[in-house]
Order: structure tokens, then sequence, then C-alpha cells
């Protein structure tokens, strides 16, 4: 259940006012109960008054779930579009609606339903109707659902919250009496795979799409999760220590947090940073104040990221920097993720073989069958989304710099790929660098941003986003949660790969001290 919550985790992100509330529903919640609309079926529908209490069983360990935040339609249904699906979905539906419908991606194998009181009530609160889905199976941290299941896997690939967006914007229209003016969707994480799988497969689903930290090469990134454990695991074996972590975090800071005019402890691009981690291997005996020489070449390999025997790159490696922020939870402690979700990919997804471990990792091999296998089915990393774009399309990506879970570097190249396809088209997408923020939120710089409203302008104005901006509060939970909590920091975000610099005047801590300017 932990490790559920910490990838789920991943489709929360911040949503902060939007579009004024103008229109009122049309239909009555308890009428929608047996209606067939867009392919699916209501199972249940219960009208849910502002402030009542809110049950959510998957995140409950990791967040207190706050009341309804406004008066809704709570819509339960399921739709199956083979026999071998079974799909359920959770559509909410405020009772004073702003015109608009919101989708939600998931997290780690799982589509996102077990935290809808998480995800979807700071939307509806704001007026937007929204929907989650399982994507066709239980949440869990195992992907033993997918062993022999060809259509789950499908499901869970991309058709799940196809189906989703379809349905949803079906029941919206029966409801409300019209349809849905703008339909938008946002995810982080696995949620963002999903988002540019929509831009992708389905260009006609969604106006616009927010897609964070996206897990969009999926190969490529289940193939760099073993080849990190690999990398510590030797021979010779070597343990990154909370002390070590430091202790390299301290000699990245020390050599380069000051490039960009501000030493606060964060990286504003860490591509500008040269370190090498030889710089601190032992002269004589190790000792924790320095490196061995098996620890240096481990760190160059997390660094540098997968490579084949001729020299061809699988997946970037990870950013410096962010050493001490996420590493000993994802990728260096004894329970790190990395080492635990890996092998669910390569054992019910790959291979369908439950003996399938770390230890018998091969790079050349298991990325070709990765590859070869489920490529086609699981990877949303094509760039050619030319019909999404095409039709307006507008699509935002963001991803932390401090990021473990997931190298920040395939974004940039998923986002260069992208421009380069799109042509003309290229000013409908942005690309945002979060300097400090670790998978989806959090971290030593600020992560608290308003995506889905910073989205939602973009599509009223059609004025591509240049600087978007991010808090750091005191308490990120609470600031989630809405509820009061101090903000220690703003700062500007900038369309990569423009970077932020602080003018020479005034506090640190605040964003209109900083302009954009292009990254060295």
């Amino acid at each position: 259940m932990t490790r559920r919550i910490y990838l789920a985790f991943g489709a929360l992100t911040a949503m902060a006012a939007l579009a004024p509330l103008t229109q009122a529903h049309a239909g009555t919640c308890e009428s929608l109960v047996g209606q067939k609309v867009g392919g699916g079926t209501v199972v249940s529908a219960e009208r849910m008054a502002s402030g009542q209490k809110l049950s959510l069983a998957g995140a409950a360990a990791l967040f207190p779930i706050p009341p309804a935040k406004a008066a809704f339609c709570r819509v339960k249904a399921r739709i199956s579009p083979v026999p071998q699906s079974e799909i359920d979905v959770e559509v909410w539906l405020p009772e004073t609606w702003n015109g608009k419908f919101v989708g939600t991606g998931g997290g780690g194998f799982s589509g996102g339903l077990e935290i809808a009181a998480l995800t979807l009530n700071p939307i509806v609160a704001k007026g937007y109707a929204a929907a989650t889905t399982n994507v066709g199976h239980p949440a869990g941290d195992s992907a033993k659902w997918a062993y022999k299941q060809p259509e789950k896997l499908v499901d869970w690939a991309h058709r799940g919250n196809h189906v989703t967006a379809q349905f949803s914007k079906a029941l919206i229209a029966a409801y409300y009496a019209k349809p849905a003016e703008r339909a938008y969707f946002q995810g982080c994480s696995n949620g963002g795979r999903d988002a540019l799988m929509e831009a992708w497969r389905y260009p006609e689903d969604y106006d616009a799409i927010v897609a964070g930290a996206p897990a969009a090469p999926w190969t490529r990134d289940f193939t760099a999760m073993p080849w990190n454990i690999r990398a510590q695991d030797g021979p010779p074996a070597v343990n990154f220590s909370p002390a070590k972590l430091k202790l390299v975090n301290d000699a990245v800071m020390a050599r380069c947090d000051k490039l960009d005019g501000v030493q606060d402890g964060v990286l504003e691009n860490p591509l500008a940073c040269r370190f090498d981690p030889k710089e601190l291997q032992c002269k004589a005996n190790a000792t924790s104040d320095c490196l061995s020489g098996a620890e240096v070449k481990a760190l160059r390999a997390l660094y540098q990221g997968p490579r084949t025997r001729d020299g061809r790159q699988i997946s970037t490696g990870l950013a410096v920097g962010g050493e001490t922020v996420e590493w000993e939870g994802w990728i260096t402690g004894p329970k790190a993720v990395h080492r635990q979700m890996s092998p669910e990919f390569f054992r019910w997804m790959v291979y369908g073989d439950e003996t399938w471990s770390i230890d018998r990792f091969d790079l050349e091999r298991d990325y070709a069958e990765a590859v070869n296998r489920v490529g086609s089915i699981v990877d949303s990393d094509n760039p050619d989304i030319r019909p999404f774009l095409k039709r307006g399309g507008k699509l935002l990506i963001y991803h932390g710099w401090a990021d473990a879970a997931l190298p920040p570097g395939n974004t940039i190249n998923y986002y260069n790929a992208v421009r380069s396809k799109a042509g003309a088209k290229a000013d409908q997408v942005r690309l945002f660098m979060v300097p400090g923020m670790a998978h989806c939120a959090k971290g030593p710089g600020p992560s608290l941003v308003d995506w889905l409203g910073a989205l939602d302008t973009w599509a009223q104005d059609n004025k591509p986003p240049e600087r978007i901006l991010a808090s750091k509060p005191e308490d990120f939970n609470a600031a989630f949660m809405g509820q009061p909590t101090k903000t220690l920091r703003t700062r500007p975000l900038c369309a990569w790969p423009a970077v932020a610099r602080w003018n020479g005047k005034g506090s640190t801590d605040e964003a209109a001290n900083f302009r954009c300017v292009a990254s060295k």
C-alpha cells in the first residue's frame, strides 16, 4: 500500500482558482442511474453536499481526506469496450458548472480511481466536471493483472482513458443539456504518459492537455530502473548512505549553486553544471568523507543513464543536484521503488514469468524484448502529435529537475522532437522545467503550481505562457489541501529553454525580482 500511495502521488498536482461558476445543472442526479450513454452504464449516482465527508481508502495513509468542497453529483459507471474489459469510472458533476470538463490520469500501474476524493475534489470546487478511472483493474503495487490479459494491458495503456473521455462528455451533455465548451486532461508520472497518449492516439478527446513528469518512454524508463539498481549492486556492490548522498550533493552545490546568481540550494539548470564525482574519490583508504572507486563508477552510471555496448543511449541519466531529494526512496535505499517496481513490468507485462528478477537483467536483451513485445502498446513518446495540434490543441509539459523517479532529460528530448515535427504549430507546445522539484511535486525548490489554471488561461486567450508562478509553502500538504500555510518563496518558471535570473535587486524569495532569459 505504501509504495502505491507514493506512486499515486504523481497524479496529484496543485489546482487553484480558475473560471467563474456560471451554469447550473439541468438534470437530477438520481435520474442518471441505469442510463446508458457514451458506451457506458451508470451504476450509481449520489448527490454530495458541500462539506460532506468523502470516503477514500487509497490515500488515507498519506493525506487526511477533506470534505467535499462543493455540492456535486457523484456518478459511478462501468464501460466494457470489449468482452474482456470492465473499466470503472467516476464522474463528478458540480451543481454549479463552469461549462468545462477535466479528465485526470493515474500513477504507477493504477488509473487514479482510488484517489478520486483527492484529485477531483479541488477541480470540482472550481466548477469543472471531472472524471477518473481504474483503467480496467483494481489499484495495486503489482502488475500481475496484465499476465496473459492483453485487453487489460491495452485498457491500462491507453483505451481506458479514451473511453472515459467519451463516456464523460456524453454524460455531461445529458446531465447539463449542453456539451462541455472545452475538455482538458491533466496527469503526472504515469498520468503524464496517459496525457501524451491522449494527445497522440486520441487527438479528438481533449482541447488542451497538461503532462507532468511523463513516463511516456515507458519501455526506456523501465529499462533504466534495473540499470540503476545493477549499477549499485556491482560487482562490487556499493551502498549510498544518506551521508554519502549529502557529500555528493554538497560538492555539486559548492561547484554550481551560484551559476544562476542565487545561492539557495537549488540548481536553475543542472545541464549547466559540470560535475564529475571523481573529484570526491578517496586518495588512499575509503572514508565517509570521500568516494571509493566503485562509488564513483556507480554515480557516473546513474548520471549517464543506460547505454548499449555500441554506445546507443537508451535513457538519459539523473540530473545532478537532486541527490538528497529523492534518491534514497527511488533508487539507493533498501526498499527503493526502482528495485520493487521494475521487476513487475518485466515479469508480467514483458515476459509473463513470475521468476524474473533484476539479477537476470541484461540491457541489450531486455530492452529489445520490452520494445518488441509491448512498446507499441505502452509507450506514448511518439512526437508526431500534428493531428492534435492541427485542431488547435495545446500541450503544456512540465518536469522537476530533482526528479529521481523518471529522468527529466527524456522529457526535454521528447519536447524537442515534438517541436521539430510540429513546424508552424510548435508554439502550441510549451515545456516548463522546475528547479528543485522532486517527482511531480515537493523538493527544495518552489513546486506548488496551478498547472490547470495556466492551461485554462492559454486555451481561452490563445496566448502561449512564457512565465508561470511557482511557490514554496511552509507545509506543502496543507497548501495542496487548501489549508492556510505560510509561503516561503515564489519564483517564475520560464518556458524552456529560458531560465529564471535574479535581477540583482530585491528579495531572492520574490518572483517579481526575476526575469526569464536564454539559458547558457
